[in-house]
């Protein structure tokens, strides 16, 4: 009888990108200022916009920075330092120097186009794990690229 039931049993199909709750990869982040500033590491995001974590890597693979936030409260620890917001959009602001779209970033990484203030998304190659995302208002400039590595 097992035996029967084993030979019936369908393996369960890998989640689609609308099911996802964990994206691992690298991002860049390029801000257009009179100084150009960029940035680049691999990252882990898991959650969603409401509730997660962020931890970014070196190329090395040890971690660099881990943001963690909910509803009310985000923080960021690097090595031994720690700082605390009352929002992960306020303290990505003050972190990056530039304000990221974190509610429509979620969406994007689902396939889902949805519309950010200031922001154009390119999802044309979300199905081969890639998306650049441009910040056009307000100045300054910035483009944000993942790819995803599963």
């Amino acid at each position: 009888m097992v035996l029967l039931l084993a030979g019936c049993a369908q393996p369960q199909p890998a989640p689609s990108n609308a099911q996802r709750t964990l994206w691992t990869g690298r991002l860049a982040l390029q801000v257009e200022e009179q100084a150009s500033q960029s940035f680049s590491a691999s990252f882990e995001l898991s959650g969603s916009a409401q509730q997660g974590q962020l931890v970014l890597l070196n190329p090395l693979g040890n971690t660099m920075a881990r943001i963690q936030w909910h509803a009310g409260h985000a923080e960021i620890t690097t090595g031994q330092n720690t700082r605390e917001s009352e929002s992960l959009d306020a303290l990505l602001r003050d972190v990056l120097g530039t304000p990221i779209p974190v509610a429509a970033l979620f969406s994007w990484l689902e396939g889902t186009h949805v519309t950010a203030v200031g922001w154009q998304v390119d999802l044309s190659a979300i199905d081969a794990g890639r998306l650049v995302a441009q910040r056009h208002t307000p100045t300054p400039q910035a483009t944000l690229r993942i790819v995803l590595t599963r």
